[in-house]
């Protein structure tokens, strides 16, 4: 398999975000030209400024869409048209989050239900519907989502992550069979990682979660991203599959 991504261009949805801007960097430590994808916000504003600066290489750029408006991805189409004219990689790393004891039925409302399958798959799904012709057009193109083991396992920030979480699996599935043979689709499933992706959770509860995981520790946004970038370099013969990546945490 390939080591190399000279040439090609990925794009990052959702790439202000921590393994979001990690992939970013691999890809481009390979030689991939990158763009990512954030929302129109301060803060992430001034994170995709950071992370254009740490990548390596040349003609990058950053750009502004929301996954929850498929507008504003058709819109994003056509600058990676402009800029780029190409897409052989496709990294859906946007998502969202809100952590609800699964007992408490009331509080998972409905706004926040609509919210979460807006973000987590509908706005994937948009993205992949929106980019397909692209990536169709390279040849050999890929697609890899961010799932997560609370999509097998139902044990996660809510039900309705969980839940989530289950359809990118399930999609991951069926696109994988009408995109192929050009496009192939995978996705990656962590279980705890060490960022702020999950608002509330601190030092106390990773310590907790690595004592009570087979390899003692949780992830790293590094982990996630290899596993990402090992979709495109090194695991050229699969397609419709989620990989898990939890360091033993649903054994």
């Amino acid at each position: 398999m390939t080591q190399s991504m000279t040439g090609k261009v990925a794009l990052v949805v959702g790439g202000a975000g921590s393994i979001g801007a990690v992939a970013a960097r691999q890809f481009a430590e390979l030689g991939a030209r990158i763009a990512i994808s954030h929302r129109d916000s301060a803060e992430e504003s001034a994170s995709a400024a950071s992370v254009m600066q740490s990548l390596p290489g040349e003609g990058h750029a950053a750009f502004i869409a929301d996954v929850a408006r498929t507008d504003t991805l058709v819109a994003l189409r056509g600058e990676i048209e402009r800029q780029f004219g190409r897409l052989d990689v496709l990294v859906n790393a946007a998502g969202f989050t809100k952590p609800v004891p699964h007992a408490d039925l009331d509080a998972l409302d409905d706004d926040l239900i609509d919210r979460m399958f807006a973000v987590n798959w509908r706005g994937q799904f948009a993205a992949i519907r929106t980019f397909a012709p692209m990536l169709k057009a390279s040849g050999d193109g890929l697609i890899v989502s961010i799932s997560s083991i609370a999509g097998s396992n139902g044990i996660g920030s809510s039900i309705a992550y969980c839940a989530a979480k289950a359809g990118i699996d399930v999609m991951t599935k069926s696109l994988a069979r009408v995109l192929a043979p050009e496009v192939r689709v995978l996705a990656v499933a962590p279980g705890v990682v060490d960022t702020s992706f999950v608002p509330g959770r601190g030092a106390d509860f990773n310590t907790k979660t690595a004592n009570t995981t087979p390899l003692k520790r949780i992830a790293t946004a590094e982990d996630i991203a290899s596993a990402i970038l090992a979709c495109a370099t090194q695991l050229g013969f699969a397609t419709g599959t989620t990989f898990v990546v939890d360091g033993g945490r649903s054994l």
